[in-house]
């Protein structure tokens, strides 16, 4: 099936809703990119499992794109082991409150990719059996792939390129934006640490324990010549070497 034929049956498999299509990529690796609203989320996914002529089979991977004041992007990818063809499944959620419905239970292997988008964007996937972290601490606080959380490398240096979320048009590259309860790069280090804590905190870099001055060293002792070896006597002639008889 052409990407087009693709996109025309998922909508015929889904009478009344609102979709748009459309095809992403090109030549060979042009995809069916299919909008559906975030109610049907989860009947999107499973008519595209189940139908005989798409029978897309594999769940390649799902995550989201950050859309600012539009919301966020929920994507899904699937593909047909059969059919050779895969689908781009959309869906847009609110900035505010984001949740849609998990696909555990059409695809288990969602449980992961739902489980990452939620702690790195914020997006409740209702129904999901352990909506739990994945990669980062259980003490994180935040969302590191929406735009709006500062990185940690802007905090030493200037990042070069588009303006920050609010920044005037009028600025030049973006500027370093610090975090809550982090320190700016020149204070790094420069802690007084409390008394009794074995010298930190007196260097002269404040923080950095004063290193002892080595002693001076001593001077190398002249060494005396080498006296020559004594001349070994010689012994008696061998036979093969001739001699007195």
């Amino acid at each position: 099936m052409t990407p087009e034929e693709v996109a025309s049956r998922l909508v015929a498999l889904l009478p009344g809703v609102e979709v748009a299509t459309g095809i992403s990529g090109g030549q060979g690796y042009a995809r069916t990119t299919v909008d559906v609203p975030p109610t049907n989320w989860r009947d999107a996914l499973l008519a595209a499992r189940d139908d005989a002529e798409l029978v897309c089979d594999f769940f390649d991977w799902l995550s989201a794109v950050d859309e600012l004041v539009g919301g966020f992007d929920v994507v899904a990818h699937l593909w047909s082991t059969t059919r050779r063809h895969g689908i781009l499944l959309r869906t847009r959620v609110p900035r505010e409150n984001p949740a849609v419905t998990s696909v555990v239970d059409v695809f288990p292997g969602a449980a992961w990719h739902e489980r990452e988008t939620f702690e790195m964007f914020g997006i409740d996937f209702t129904g999901h059996p352990g909506l739990r972290p994945l990669l980062l601490p259980p003490e994180f606080e935040g969302h590191p792939l929406r735009k709006e959380f500062v990185l940690a490398s802007r905090v030493a240096k200037p990042w070069p390129g588009a303006k920050e979320p609010g920044e005037s048009e009028a600025g030049g590259g973006r500027r370093p934006m610090r975090p809550p309860g982090v320190p700016a790069p020149g204070e790094w280090g420069t802690t007084p640490t409390p008394a009794g804590a074995g010298g930190v905190g007196e260097g002269p870099r404040g923080g950095t324990p004063a290193r002892p001055a080595r002693p001076p060293r001593e001077p190398r002792a002249e060494r005396e010549p080498r006296t020559s070896r004594p001349e070994r006597p010689a012994g008696p002639p061998r036979a093969d070497q001739g001699g007195e008889g």
